[in-house]
């Protein structure tokens, strides 16, 4: 079974309280069922937690705060990126020298998720593509919020212009998660 760190719910979390408020946090709690209420209620960073549970707390987020817009999710992955970047895992960061920021994409995955493997290929001088393969479970809530990170990352690494496609998604029936990415 896919698991996730606690780190991602609370981030998710985190960003519907600074974005919405309090109030916006218990809705969504009220939006799920007892069992994920309670496993909410105390997430630990480092303790793996069903992805499934990461899942319906998208949608509940989605449906809830985001007005029904998944793309509320690349601005969450946005605000990860800069919260996780900012502190513990600074040191993943590589200002000038982007190919190299992403060659660190397996590394980085293992940090997030318990089961798959991501990979970066460079094609291009400004360019390349991340890969998302044999992730037990995925949603499209969760591939908005990659885009997001990655993207806010490069702009940490000093890069602008980032322009991130997801080429093909297992939720929508790819047999992967690629996504292109490119920058001025």
């Amino acid at each position: 079974m896919q698991q996730i760190k606690g780190s991602v719910l609370k981030s998710r979390m985190a960003f519907v309280e600074q974005h919405a408020g309090p109030e916006a946090v218990q809705r969504v709690l009220d939006a799920l069922d007892e069992n994920d209420r309670k496993t909410l209620r105390l997430v630990l960073p480092v303790q793996w937690y069903p992805f499934e549970v990461g899942r319906r707390l998208d949608d509940a987020i989605v449906k809830t705060v985001g007005g029904g817009r998944a793309d509320f999710f690349e601005r969450l992955g946005e605000a990860s990126a800069v919260q996780n970047l900012g502190s513990l895992h600074k040191t993943f960061l590589t200002p000038g020298r982007p190919h190299d920021f992403l060659g660190k994409a397996p590394q980085i995955y293992r940090l997030y998720y318990e089961t798959g493997r991501r990979e970066y290929a460079q094609t291009g001088e400004r360019s390349g593509v991340i890969t998302t393969f044999e992730a037990e479970t995925f949603s499209a809530p969760d591939c908005l919020t990659v885009i997001g990170w990655y993207r806010k990352a490069l702009e940490l690494c000093g890069v602008s212009g980032v322009r991130m496609q997801h080429d093909e998604c297992r939720a929508k029936g790819g047999a992967v998660c690629r996504y292109s990415v490119s920058w001025s």
